[in-house]
């Protein structure tokens, strides 16, 4: 980012850039925590649980690259180890050590909710000092949001099928 750009942001930079860096690192655990998850789920719904699990991770690759875009924006350095990311994490990583597809599910819907406190925080901290952080959260909210709802939407018809 240029000097303007830099100079526009009406609040601590080291402060927007450890928010930032904690979401994403933990956009980083999301993406793999969904990809795995993709590979070893078992049970019921699978397939569908499977795809929506593969195009979370996408979105979730996407969002740390928007992510550290703007850090570097700001002049700083995206978290460069997966060690990194662990120890600056504000959601975690479940490992999918269950396959089943309600434990997975769970996990990830857990994940969601986090990931949307995350953003949300951000909004209210940034807000209009940082427009371009703010909208960036906001874009990451809203995909986010989303992504619970498709998972509780699996979940539900899941709960159906298993009590027939």
């Amino acid at each position: 980012m240029g000097t303007k750009g830099r100079e526009i942001v009406g609040m601590d930079i080291n402060k927007v850039l450890t928010l930032l860096n904690k979401a994403f690192a933990d956009e980083w655990l999301a993406y793999y925590q969904y990809w795995l998850g993709a590979k070893v789920v078992a049970g019921p719904m699978k397939d569908a649980v499977i795809a929506e699990l593969i195009q979370h991770a996408a979105d979730e690759l996407r969002h740390a690259d928007m992510v550290s875009t703007r850090i570097i924006q700001l002049g700083g350095t995206p978290l460069t180890t997966p060690k990194k990311w662990l120890e600056q994490t504000n959601c975690g990583y479940d490992p999918p050590d269950d396959p089943f597809v309600k434990k997975i599910l769970e996990q990830n819907i857990k994940g969601e909710q986090c990931a949307i406190t995350v953003y949300n925080s951000i909004i209210e901290q940034v807000g209009l000092k940082d427009p371009v952080t703010y909208n960036l959260a906001v874009q990451i909210l809203e995909d986010e949001v989303e992504h619970e709802e498709d998972l509780q939407a699996l979940d539900e018809d899941l709960q159906v099928m298993l009590k027939k």
